[in-house]
């Protein structure tokens, strides 16, 4: 068994030691994008979805997008090389990035100290000036801006891809 996965406050202490500036505001459970529509109209900034995927190989993905657009997951392992695409499973999600489903969130990179996951940010997320994720747990919403949410991803050593899903 591993460490134990890192909790809201180890992920505040981590953007912290980071010199990375963080606002949270906590709320009732999202699990939807929907759920969330009436929050995210009072926080600036993209909103996103997340998707822990894996492919016939073993290969994980964590996608991190903006929240209203489009993948095409039946399209989408031809973009990035890899077999077809379905959902990870709850416990694999737990195992790996130490949260679960509705929680799933780019911070879990933290908790992916064997850096098992790819991690893919779709084109539009990637111009976005802030960017909102869940603090590893989906009562609460935290704004980074995306210097700095590169600074994180660079920092728990994962790749930052790019990638235009509107091309699918």
């Amino acid at each position: 068994m591993g460490a134990m996965p890192a909790s809201p406050d180890d992920l505040f202490a981590y953007l912290d030691a980071l010199g990375i500036a963080h606002s949270t505001v906590w709320h009732e459970a999202m699990f939807t994008v929907e759920q969330s529509s009436a929050l995210k109209a009072d926080m600036p900034g993209a909103h996103t979805k997340n998707l822990f995927l894996k492919d016939k190989d073993g290969q994980l993905v964590l996608i991190a997008a903006e929240a209203h657009g489009s993948i095409r997951l039946n399209q989408l392992h031809k973009l990035i090389g890899t077999a077809r695409l379905s959902f990870g499973a709850p416990g694999l999600m737990t195992e790996v990035l130490g949260v679960v489903p509705g929680s799933v969130t780019a911070f879990a990179l933290m908790n992916d100290k064997a850096g098992r996951v790819r991690f893919l940010v779709d084109a539009v997320l990637a111009a976005a000036e802030m960017v909102n994720f869940h603090p590893l747990v989906n009562t609460g919403t935290t704004a980074i801006s995306q210097a700095d949410f590169r600074r994180f991803v660079e920092a728990t050593g994962h790749g930052f891809e790019v990638l235009d899903f509107s091309v699918l």
